[in-house]
């Protein structure tokens, strides 16, 4: 489990097919920056972009994970060289800051726009209308492993390939764009999503509840 609270800003550094062809997976090399690795140990869990992967190596400051190609073909941001957000497991005796994070993406979403908003930015993300049940008004979303607060949820017409999609609005204050890769985004960029864990148990209880 997770917080979605960014512990630090890294850099995959390097993307190795690993055996077994078109099919196979990769292994990334991370150089951790300002990640303190001392107490992260082999089969350790941290999450990459919001995706929960496993340290396979260790070196230093940097760790390598193996990634499927099935979470290849389910994320966005961990296939090429570049800084990506970083945050280990929680422990029982660190604070909740963000919210409960799985580190499962649940979705691609595209970034509709970002603009500035007086000393902040907005972040609009269209989001596949499977996940529109999870977003409200107000409620919890993970945006490339960042715990962030929905601001506005609008179901519209017009999305990638013209279906319908769930447009939902995020403000981000200058600390969370300064610290996090965040600030990197713009129109069109692809963005990996975890929608709220309770929001997700809800669902199934009311699906079940109406079958029954």
């Amino acid at each position: 489990m997770f917080t979605g609270i960014v512990a630090a800003v890294g850099k995959i550094t390097s993307v190795t097919p690993l055996v077994g062809g078109s099919f196979a997976g990769v292994r990334l090399a991370v150089d951790a920056g300002p990640l303190p690795l001392a107490d992260v140990a082999l089969g350790d869990s941290i999450a990459i972009n919001g995706a929960c992967m496993t340290v396979v190596e260790k070196d230093g400051s940097s760790f390598s994970v193996d990634v499927s190609r099935e979470s290849l073909n389910k994320t966005a941001g961990l296939d090429a060289v570049g800084e990506v957000n970083l945050e280990k497991a929680l422990t029982l005796a660190e604070r909740l800051g963000g919210h409960l994070v799985s580190g499962h993406v649940d979705g691609l979403g595209t970034v509709h726009s970002f603009e500035p908003v007086g000393e902040s930015r907005e972040l609009v993300i269209d989001a596949p209308w499977e996940l529109a049940r999870f977003l409200a008004y107000k409620g919890s979303v993970v945006v490339n492993g960042v715990s962030l607060t929905v601001n506005r949820v609008d179901d519209v017409e017009g999305g990638e390939g013209g279906g319908k999609v769930c447009r939902f609005s995020i403000n981000l204050i200058p600390h969370t764009i300064e610290v996090t890769t965040l600030k990197h985004l713009h129109a069109g960029s692809r963005v990996n999503l975890e929608i709220d864990l309770i929001a997700r148990y809800v669902e199934r209880m009311l699906s079940v509840q109406a079958q029954g």
